[in-house]
């Protein structure tokens, strides 16, 4: 600040006293940096709570679950969330552990911490409910695997699940309480979580991006335990960049998950409530949550007259989807969170009955226009323009193909996945 009773001040020394000013002002006070540095909670993984496949509800009893999943963004401490969203009755847990996992169902044992609730080894979920477990000091590695393992000491109905998970996780062969055991020598396997719906880590100014979607997100058709949904290719861009290394990213796809309308009757709760419906619980509640990308409306246009079920009355028009869109905008804004739009992908000659036709095809081209045209989102992503194919843009382009002309291949996770501007996060923190 300039002192105006130095009449001798000189024009140089003002100008000079002036830029120092201004630089002062425009560096982050050092409380801030601090603030932006600190260690927070931040979500390396997470999953969208569904239900079953209709008829095969998974039961559970005197048993040892011991879950994968992967991680994004690395941290220090960890805490595990488990849910009983679709649950009627309380969900016992007689004792559950988290590990650093080496392969198979082996775990590496120095890693290995016993979770609690509240200070207690044991919990009940009650029905409709979520319960965070108390963090314990672990080193957590970024794209890595971890381990959580829950003993079910009575009959235990898993109404909450993630069907689809492409990741083999394991079901102890003995009875009892297995969680503190290194490995589970002839366990069954299983491709889908069952109640374990997000892992936290404590990450050094740490942030969450959270990829809100259906099948296609939830990497429907890529190769199991290979991790290369198109939010895993991107967590794995992150993590390349030091300026982006303290991004976690967290996969809500849900299968046939659709904006305005939930499962269809038949289907009980397999695809999951509306997205409208979900957005606080799925979004909004993750840890540390900044950004979201959104691919969400094809199951809107497809699903009705197709055999997923939905009735004609759920026919729904490009302007009703654009409005959904516009909710979850507002609603994420609305909490500071930037909102990137997600252009919708080819599926023509889908090998889903009644999904695909040429007045659907026009109804996907106006959401995809008004996408790229409205802006409304705070960036978009291309996902359309990524992999169709140039010389017939309503189809997937065959090398990107997951062999039903609707959900791309591994190839086309990673094009997706790359497609995705970097420079929407690298001016976030100040490092």
């Amino acid at each position: 600040m300039l002192d105006h009773r130095e009449p001798q001040f000189t024009h140089s020394a003002a100008l000079a006293a002036a830029l120092v000013a201004v630089v002062a002002w425009s560096a982050p006070a050092p409380a801030l940096a601090d603030a932006r540095s600190a260690p927070r909670w931040t979500a390396t993984w997470a999953s969208g709570p569904a239900g079953p496949f209709p008829g095969a509800t998974p039961t559970f009893d005197n048993q040892t679950l011991r879950e994968i999943v992967h991680t994004s963004v690395p941290g220090t401490r960890v805490r595990v969330k488990l849910s009983n969203t679709f649950g009627s009755e309380p969900v016992v847990i007689g004792s559950a552990h988290i590990a650093r996992r080496v392969a198979g169902a082996r775990v590496d044992p120095a890693s290995d911490r016993r979770l609690t609730f509240g200070g207690i080894d044991h919990v009940a979920i009650p029905a409709g409910a979520l319960v965070v477990s108390d963090p314990v000091d672990l080193a957590v590695p970024a794209l890595s695997d971890l381990a959580i393992s829950l003993y079910l000491p009575q009959p235990t109905t898993a109404s909450t699940m993630h069907a689809v998970a492409l990741q083999t996780s394991y079901l102890a062969a003995a009875a009892g309480d297995a969680t503190a055991s290194v490995d589970l020598p002839g366990a069954a396997t299983t491709t889908s979580w069952h109640f374990v719906t997000s892992v936290d880590v404590l990450a050094r100014g740490g942030a969450t991006v959270v990829a809100l979607g259906d099948s296609i997100t939830d990497g429907s058709n890529s190769s199991v335990d290979a991790n290369l949904r198109w939010p895993n290719v991107l967590a794995n861009r992150l993590q390349a960049h030091r300026a982006t290394r303290h991004l976690g990213v967290v996969d809500e796809g849900i299968i046939g998950n659709r904006i305005l309308h939930p499962t269809e009757p038949g289907f009980e709760n397999l695809f999951g409530p509306a997205g409208l419906a979900r957005f606080d619980r799925d979004v909004l509640a993750q840890a540390g949550v900044a950004h979201v990308i959104v691919l969400l409306g094809i199951n809107d246009i497809g699903h009705p007259g197709s055999s997923a079920g939905a009735p004609a009355s759920e026919e729904v028009t490009a302007e009703e989807i654009e409005a959904g869109l516009l909710q979850f905008i507002e609603r994420a804004h609305e909490h500071g969170i930037q909102v990137f739009g997600a252009t919708l992908t080819p599926f023509e000659d889908t090998t889903l009955v009644g999904f695909f036709s040429p007045e659907k095809e026009q109804k996907r081209q106006a959401v995809n226009r008004w996408i790229r045209t409205a802006g409304k989102f705070d960036g978009i992503v291309d996902f359309d323009a990524a992999i169709r194919d140039p010389s017939h843009p309503a189809r997937i382009l065959p090398a990107f193909d997951g062999g039903d002309h609707l959900h791309p291949s591994d190839a086309g996770q990673r094009a997706m996945g790359e497609a995705i501007p970097l420079g929407w996060f690298e001016s976030e923190r100040d490092e």
